[in-house]
């Protein structure tokens, strides 16, 4: 048996209720960066320098990026922290006034399906939902995940895990419980003071 154990330890696939923001897929992809390298002929773009993508309300922070575009005009692009870093990503959610958030040490996002992948160091955030492990597929349409663990390069170290934090979907409050025999009704007027029946 070998000393390095490179087996998926754990997988986790998570579907939330909303959705992302759907008007981002027709939204122009406008770019910022330090330095900027462009192939017409093979359709690559290299950015480098405090990279910014925005596209609608999707934002891709990173030092270094590589976008590559197909035969029918979807991009791709690779995003690289800088040295120990981490490249970030945030995406609004559709519907909604909150954020999905992620980070990893690279992240692949490619417009044609709204499908990102996030390598190493990974973490996703939905709300009050979070999902860590070493990689992270992420759909951006349905917001589903898939997570896994890793590979655990030390054998004297603890099996790698997914870790996640979810919130319960249907907070709804509790029944007023109903007045048991033998105790006084309360009854609460226009102004919320308590009114007791008159005892005879």
């Amino acid at each position: 048996m070998s000393l390095r154990i490179t087996t998926l330890i754990a997988c986790l696939f998570i579907s939330t209720a909303s959705y992302a923001e759907k008007a981002d897929r027709d939204k122009p992809l406008q770019i910022e960066a330090q330095r900027m390298s462009i192939d017409d002929a093979k359709k690559i773009q290299i950015l480098e320098g405090d990279v910014i993508l925005t596209k609608g309300t999707l934002i891709l922070r990173a030092e270094r990026v590589i976008i590559t575009e197909d035969q029918y005009g979807f991009q791709k692009s690779t995003a690289f922290a800088g040295k120990g870093g981490l490249a970030h990503f945030r995406q609004k959610r559709e519907g909604r006034d909150d954020y999905i958030d992620g980070e990893a040490e690279r992240i692949e996002y490619n417009t044609a399906n709204e499908v990102a992948e996030l390598f190493h160091r990974a973490w996703v955030k939905g709300g009050e939902d979070q999902v860590k492990g070493d990689y992270i597929w992420y759909d951006a349409i349905s917001e589903k995940y898939l997570a896994t663990a890793g590979e655990n390069r030390d054998p004297k170290a603890a099996p790698p895990r997914v870790r996640a934090i979810i919130q319960p979907k249907n907070k709804a409050p509790l029944p007023e419980q109903p007045a048991t025999r033998g105790n006084p009704l309360e009854l609460r007027g226009a102004d919320g003071l308590s009114t007791l029946p008159d005892r005879q």
